[in-house]
């Protein structure tokens, strides 16, 4: 049997953001993305579904998530935001940053299970 390493990158690893992403949810997204960054996942995808608005504090969570998974070699895309979540990475640019993805294009990757916020 051959131990599992840093260098075997997980492909998927998807946290799910139920409610706003905003200063008060900040610290526990955090938490998550922190555990699905230590995977060393080729991506990570952010369920934005049921997220109805994210603020300036998520944007900040968002932008440094993807930062830390570009430098790990992986990448961080949002899937299904709202129109008013839209409407925020839209002002904050983050659209040209990082990928939005509609629920199908995942939804065939079938991740283990969601990480819940």
């Amino acid at each position: 049997m051959v131990p599992a390493t840093a260098a075997q990158a997980v492909p998927l690893v998807e946290v799910q953001v139920k409610g706003d992403l905003d200063a008060q949810a900040a610290p526990e997204v955090n938490r998550l993305l922190e555990e699905a960054l230590a995977l060393h996942p080729e991506q990570i995808v952010v369920d934005l579904a049921d997220c109805d608005t994210i603020d300036a504090a998520g944007i900040l969570l968002l932008l440094d998530a993807h930062r830390r998974a570009v430098r790990d070699g992986g990448a961080v895309a949002l899937r299904s935001p709202s129109e008013r979540a839209r409407r925020s990475l839209r002002l904050a640019k983050l659209d040209r940053i990082m990928q939005l993805l509609p629920y199908a294009v995942v939804e065939e990757l079938a991740p283990a299970g969601p990480v819940v916020a």
